[in-house]
């Protein structure tokens, strides 16, 4: 678990069960926490079945790290620093080119809800697309083939993918996600359709994702069984119901902060090539058709 994405199904032989590669270490490095460790992280391999394209490739590098009573604030903050001293140690100036897109990296950078990203460039708000005729027909008008199911999570998804994220040239962070699509997301208090979450684009793809923890067992198990539903309906991406990890959170994790930064496309940016597969030294290749 841990997002939002088919996982690879293997058979473990010793124990004769079925098991999944990861696709994120966030369930048990959380564990941690509970645990006691106060500062943890990992720069790990994941592993998702999902298509090859210039910034994917099912099997990537990500850093995640989780801090004990920090939160969005201080992940957002952590996240800035972190970027911009990257930025200046690797490249010594402040700007790069990454084909003919000329990148500012300077503080502070931009920020904007997800809601008015949204309505600022596919001119649909989070509220519309819960009316699936005006989903359906927006869908249609930008011209998005829905692979997945037809869930509210993956309409808005697939809009914010296809119509909004390209947008993103400079680093910005898009912060106030819906729920749905933030199962791991503690909600923000004064909007409980929202979640205190950010993501960070640049180039015109997501660097880093970034949450205030979910720490409440009961609200985890109820957006687990919701996940659960979709994907009984046939949302292969919908996470599954994890009890182990809804006990772990019984025991008590405390308030944090936790950040994913994907370490391929940071790279990316850094040497200012437009495809994943120039920063990884053996990435998944469709199959050469035989000469024959």
């Amino acid at each position: 678990g841990g997002a939002a994405a088919r996982p690879f199904v293997t058979h473990y032989n010793a124990l004769s069960t079925d098991m999944v590669m990861r696709i994120a270490p966030e369930l048990y490095l959380k564990r941690l926490l509970v645990g006691g460790f106060e500062k943890v992280f990992e720069i790990n391999r994941n592993f998702r079945n999902e298509g090859v394209d210039t910034v994917h490739n099912p099997e990537f590098t990500m850093m995640e790290l989780y801090e004990a009573y920090s939160d969005l604030d201080g992940m957002m903050a952590l996240t800035e620093s972190l970027i911009l001293d990257l930025v200046q140690n690797v490249t010594g100036v402040s700007d790069v080119q990454m084909g003919d897109r000329n990148i500012h990296f300077t503080a502070p950078f931009a920020r904007i809800t997800f809601d008015e990203a949204m309505r600022k460039y596919a001119n649909v708000g989070l509220e519309d697309l819960r009316d699936d005729t005006l989903a359906h027909r927006k869908i249609e008008e930008f011209g998005i083939h829905m692979d997945k199911s037809f869930e509210y999570a993956n309409v808005v998804n697939e809009v914010f993918d296809k119509m909004v994220e390209p947008n993103f040239v400079d680093p910005t962070f898009v912060h106030d996600y819906p729920v749905e699509i933030s199962p791991l997301a503690k909600r923000i208090p004064e909007q409980q359709q929202r979640v205190q979450r950010f993501e960070l684009f640049a180039g015109g793809m997501e660097l880093a994702n970034a949450f205030t923890e979910l720490n409440d067992p009961i609200d985890q198990e109820g957006r687990f069984a919701q996940q659960a539903a979709a994907k009984a309906r046939g949302d292969d991406e919908s996470q599954a119901m994890d009890y182990d990890y809804v006990r772990a959170l019984q025991y008590g994790m405390p308030p944090a902060g936790g950040l994913g930064i994907g370490i391929d496309r940071l790279v990316m940016l850094l040497l200012g090539v437009e495809s994943i597969r120039e920063v990884i030294l053996f990435p998944q290749l469709k199959r050469r058709e035989s000469q024959d």
